[in-house]
């Protein structure tokens, strides 16, 4: 039988320390290269960090989010940016992308948003009428050429028949994210944004706002895609996108305000 004391004492302790350090380093690297790449529709990006806190905790795979328009993530994918998975604002743009060939699989809706009108002016009353107000200078809303929110939006004010009546005072963000700048830093005295902006930690019990009668829009299905990417499949993209799926991510998503499909 082999001694082991006599094997340890005779072991040069640098060596071994040396080796264990190589051992630690080469499991933190494994760990590390477990990253997967997440274009995230602006209206998602608080409810995504919450959803990838979780994932990352669950599976001790890394995500890096990239945040934007629908539109401007969908250019870039079919451009051939590296993301893994594409969680969009509707489904227009995620079939844009299957349509196109970069995406593995149809796009399958995980979550349903809902619009809201919002104020950080505390002078205002947030309503519709107050739209008309003739002191208001700017009216905020996502541009509806890349953002499903701003299309929406737009949907609700030509059914108030403010479109042309408003149109000196709209200010198009590139994206929710954008536009929620305009409204929080009052660059824009009242804006249409997502209620999961409102209801997003940072901003929770912030300024003041209402929902929108979601009968006066179209249905604002948000889709997921994997993306066909040149390189070898990332099966912890496939691991996430099942996640997002879970009982767990539905109520993520229903605490910032999204409707989900049991």
């Amino acid at each position: 039988m082999f001694n082991v004391q006599r094997i340890i004492k005779g072991c040069n302790w640098r060596w071994l320390g040396a080796m264990l350090l190589t051992f630690i380093f080469a499991g933190c690297q494994e760990n590390h290269n477990r990253k997967i790449v997440i274009a995230t529709a602006a209206n998602m990006e608080s409810a995504m960090e919450a959803l990838t806190n979780a994932y990352t905790l669950k599976s001790g795979v890394e995500c890096e989010i990239i945040v934007g328009s629908s539109g401007k993530l969908t250019a870039q994918i079919m451009e051939g940016a590296p993301y893994d998975i594409f969680v969009a604002a509707n489904m227009k743009y995620p079939q844009a992308v299957y349509a196109g060939g970069k995406a593995k699989n149809a796009p399958k809706v995980y979550a349903k948003g809902k619009l809201v009108l919002w104020s950080m002016m505390e002078n205002i009353t947030v309503s519709i009428d107050a739209l008309s107000d003739p002191a208001l200078e700017h009216i905020a809303l996502a541009n509806p050429k890349t953002a499903p929110y701003g299309v929406a939006a737009q949907e609700v004010l030509i059914h108030y028949g403010l479109n042309e009546i408003l149109a000196p005072k709209l200010v198009f963000g590139e994206s929710v994210g954008q536009t929620d700048q305009f409204i929080i830093s009052k660059a824009a005295q009242i804006g249409f944004t997502a209620l999961s902006t409102v209801l997003s930690p940072e901003l929770k019990g912030k300024g003041s706002w209402i929902i929108i009668n979601p009968l006066l829009y179209s249905d604002i299905n948000q889709g997921v895609v994997l993306v066909n990417r040149k390189e070898e499949t990332n099966q912890d993209a496939q691991g996430f996108y099942n996640f997002l799926f879970s009982v767990e991510a539905k109520g993520i998503l229903k605490e910032f305000g999204y409707l989900i499909d049991e």
